[in-house]
């Protein structure tokens, strides 16, 4: 490494520790998951350290949805801080790692105009990117058209990715080749700058995205053919050949039809129950997509526990941060429905039923 890691990482290793300690803990989990209904859910969240995101609200009444997109905000301003406070060298990739988030805000604005659905509507599923964001995405949903959307994307990363999708979307009017077109490229430019990075830092970024991206693409090839019957051209296409653990012989395996459940024991022998949870592919794809994010987040634990000054201090606690919320805003949906635990504790990274 060109630059001195210790003084480099030592200002936001210290920052980064100190939001790694205030991360709910399985007992806060159990207690929260334990109220009996939204409004005593968000009456407890408040004592933590999501409570001056969900007074934002004031003296209003919070819905789940509105609370989802409150407590966000922590996620947004932890990489606004984190960035911030990263060494040069480091800040365009946490920047790029970040900018997955606005890759799903503009999915999500283009599903608002395909359903028609207002600007006061979708704004509240957007994630609060924050001034760094390009797209218009008042004006993009209030064309009220995806190719007039588009059109006001030029200028932008994602203008040429979409227009070259624009002809397959116009044939079948399905947001379908214009959302795989943003995944993979979105992906492919991530993976790519993980070689810009400093050797070491290389290594931990690999293990942390590297494992993120297998985690998508084993889903993709998966349910391309699974529940979407593409031909074996087309699952290659919509994926990636590259990744940490899985490559392109494992998903041309499962694009030719091969068996599934072992691929998935080849690929992770240390993974429990598969056979058992992938008996139905179409109800356990789920189940297996949550055996996967217990072992990121299991990954990012492990990177407190070494060498310090190394990038992946800062993703680890921000996948982290971004799992919780995650099942956060899966207990804000269950509790404003009165669903009980059974109904959704295996869609949580959180083990409440040990």
């Amino acid at each position: 490494m060109a630059s001195n890691a210790t003084a480099d990482y030592a200002a936001i290793n210290a920052r980064v520790r100190v939001k790694y300690s205030t991360l709910l803990s399985r007992n806060d989990f159990i207690a929260l998951s334990e109220t009996t209904d939204l409004p005593s859910f968000i009456n407890l969240l408040k004592t933590t350290s999501y409570g001056p995101y969900l007074e934002l609200a004031k003296d209003k009444e919070l819905n789940a949805r509105r609370a989802a997109f409150l407590i966000r905000q922590r996620i947004s301003d932890s990489y606004h801080t984190i960035i911030n406070f990263s060494p040069d060298f480091v800040k365009f990739f946490l920047l790029e790692f970040y900018r997955l988030n606005e890759v799903n805000n503009l999915k999500a604005v283009l599903r608002g105009i395909t359903t028609q659905s207002s600007w006061d509507k979708v704004r509240f599923v957007l994630f609060p990117f924050g001034p760094d964001g390009v797209l218009p995405t008042q004006a993009m949903v209030e064309s009220g058209n995806v190719a007039q959307a588009v059109e006001l994307l030029r200028g932008t990363p994602y203008f040429k990715t979409l227009s070259f999708a624009m002809s397959r979307y116009s044939a079948e009017q399905n947001l379908f080749p214009l959302e795989v077109a943003l995944d993979l490229d979105y992906w492919r430019n991530l993976w790519k700058s993980i070689k810009k990075l400093p050797n070491e830092d290389q290594d931990y970024a690999t293990k942390i995205v590297g494992s993120l991206l297998d985690m998508n693409n084993l889903m993709w090839a998966i349910r391309y053919r699974v529940y979407h019957n593409l031909s074996e051209e087309e699952v290659i296409n919509y994926t990636l050949p590259v990744g940490y653990q899985i490559h392109d012989k494992e998903i041309r395996s499962i694009a030719a039809g091969a068996d599934i459940p072992q691929i998935i024991k080849r690929i992770y022998p240390d993974l429990q129950g598969v056979d058992d949870i992938l008996l139905d592919l179409h109800t356990g794809l789920p189940k297996l997509e949550m055996l996967l994010e217990k072992r990121i987040t299991e990954k990012c634990h492990d990177v407190f526990l070494g060498n310090p000054f190394q990038i992946g201090i800062p993703l680890g606690f921000l996948v982290l941060l971004d799992f919780e919320i995650r099942d956060l805003v899966v207990l804000l949906e269950a509790k404003a429905g009165l669903t009980p635990i059974e109904k959704y504790s295996e869609f949580l990274t959180t083990d409440l039923l040990k």
